[in-house]
């Protein structure tokens, strides 16, 4: 079996080139403008992929050094969600507020999922099995973070009217809040629970062809993904349930009506 999906070479830097300039035209070509953001993007893949590579060389080894890393991506997670979220860039007013507030949904579902699947052995306690579990499931609840956010403030934008009505009927803020955005919060999950539907069908992830390239067998991979994929569930939909209820606090979108 080959060691590799790919082949280290010339060859692939000739067609990650050609694959980006690709993209970029299509960008261009398209109307959407998107050209100079798919170039940032893809060079900014490349510098932090080729960092990351140097810092997992150095931490995997150690747990408290694979802990902080850990950290250091549940930091980043939060600031990005928190962006994303509330759409404002992180050097408006208030930005450290918002990533905190952001870092809650994005720990409350990754926390739990990371912690259980340790302790109870489904995962060995290593730096090379932590970190990219702990990995995949900060990255859905970030994502998931950013999705809800972003819907429900375009939600609670677009019928803002129906707030103020239901307070002015006598419900409580958080009651004419929840009844605006939780339908539009459902529509969060919808990535990870189609993925996980059509896995197999449609696509092999990343943990299941993962496995199968590092020794493990058929049975292996499968096991393996749907741990990933049923705790990307967990995670997800407990970060969504976290962001909808800060939101209906007023900790995420403090100009809704009172």
């Amino acid at each position: 079996m080959a060691s590799s999906v790919v082949d280290l070479g010339p060859r692939l830097a000739a067609v990650l080139v050609v694959l980006a300039v690709l993209a970029a035209v299509v960008g261009r070509l398209s109307g959407l403008a998107q050209d100079r953001p798919v170039v940032v993007a893809v060079v900014r893949a490349t510098v932090q992929l080729a960092v990351v590579s140097a810092v997992l060389l150095a931490v995997v080894g150690s747990l408290w050094l694979s802990a902080a890393f850990v950290l250091l991506m549940v930091v980043v997670a939060a600031a990005t969600a928190a962006g994303r979220a509330t759409g404002l860039p992180l050097r408006a007013p208030g930005a450290p507020g918002r990533v905190a507030t952001a870092a809650l949904p994005v720990l409350a579902g990754a926390a739990p999922v990371v912690a259980l699947v340790l302790v109870s052995g489904a995962v060995p306690l290593r730096g090379e099995a932590v970190i990219p579990i702990a990995g995949i499931l900060i990255g859905g609840a970030m994502t998931a973070t950013s999705l809800a956010g972003r819907r429900l403030r375009e939600e609670l934008t677009g019928r803002r009217g129906e707030v103020e009505a239901a307070l002015a009927l006598g419900l409580l803020r958080r009651d004419a809040v929840l009844e605006v955005v939780r339908p539009a919060a459902a529509g969060a999950l919808l990535p990870a629970l189609d993925q996980t539907r059509t896995v197999g069908l449609v696509t092999l992830p990343g943990a299941f062809v993962g496995v199968l390239l590092g020794g493990g067998s058929p049975l292996e991979a499968g096991a393996a993904q749907l741990l990933v994929l049923v705790g990307l569930l967990a995670a997800q939909g407990t970060a969504v349930w976290a962001v909808t209820e800060l939101v209906a606090g007023g900790h995420v979108l403090p100009d809704v009506p009172r």
